[in-house]
């Protein structure tokens, strides 16, 4: 059985010390094994505190990054590129402290960044992107953890839309974060998608076709969980939703309406199915 986590994101953002001593407690409650825990800005939370929380409610911890205009590793300038370097490394040191053997996300360009480019352009652009992930993965891999760079979505970035184009952007030693989200609108396939990725899935968000309640949807759960087990994943499974009730984050993942009757319902119904998997 895999772990089964939960993203905070589901209930607030940013995410503060003073959440977290509210939902732990709450999410331990519920039989969830994984709390996640994402770094909007250096400083939201205390990675130490968080940590005696999480241990505390016997709870482990996984770790996203956040990309907002002004974080980019590509096509822009060379003190913005090392500004979301320092930025990526802080995100590893935060996973160190809380025990994550991974930070995930799209390391790569803000989010709702696009433009168009050419064959050539793309592969100059992937390029750069190896060139300016190699010290935050040798950073990582120094520490033990595992960079998962997550591909999203066609209205959300240009650059990385699939597993395919992942694999071709990514240096050596730099892993995939898998969201159903994304998979279920640019895969043709999300189980032969994974597949394709096997040994470098390091990381894996779930939700609802519609971003809500695992489960409640038209997914093809079994065969994706079954090529998750194909590959030898063994990490957790993350519920990731969004509250349409931040006006930031309900705004950069287009939530204009609930997306379950509760948010607590999202979360401990969407356990409830896939601990059935």
């Amino acid at each position: 059985m895999f772990p089964i986590g939960v993203n905070t994101w589901v209930w607030t953002s940013p995410l503060t010390d003073e959440d977290l001593a509210h939902l732990v407690p709450r999410i331990a409650g519920w039989g969830f094994d994984v709390v996640e825990l994402p770094v909007e800005r250096p400083g939201d939370w205390d990675p130490h505190r968080a940590a005696d929380l999480l241990a505390r409610h016997g709870l482990a911890a996984s770790v996203v990054l956040v990309m907002p205009p002004g974080r980019e590793l590509v096509a822009a300038s060379p003190d913005t590129v090392g500004e979301t370097q320092d930025y990526l490394r802080h995100c590893v040191d935060v996973a160190v402290t809380v025990g994550s053997p991974v930070i995930g996300g799209p390391a790569y360009s803000s989010v709702g960044r696009t433009w168009r480019m050419s064959a050539d352009e793309r592969r100059a652009v992937y390029a750069e992107l190896r060139r300016n992930l190699e010290p935050v993965v040798d950073h990582a891999a120094g520490r033990g953890v595992r960079v998962a760079v997550e591909p999203l979505n066609r209205y959300e970035t240009s650059l990385v839309n699939t597993v395919e184009q992942a694999l071709d952007a990514l240096p050596p030693g730099c892993d995939l974060c898998l969201d159903v989200y994304h998979l279920n609108i640019e895969e043709k396939d999300p189980a032969r998608a994974v597949r394709a990725a096997a040994g470098r899935v390091a990381h894996v968000q779930v939700c609802g076709t519609d971003r809500g309640t695992p489960g409640a949807d038209r997914f093809d759960w079994p065969a994706f969980v079954k090529a998750l087990r194909d590959t030898g994943y063994d990490g957790s499974l993350v519920i990731e939703s969004f509250t349409a009730h931040n006006r930031t984050i309900a705004t950069a993942a287009s939530i204009w309406r609930p997306l379950a009757p509760t948010q607590d319902e999202l979360a401990t119904e969407g356990l409830a199915f896939l601990r059935t998997l």
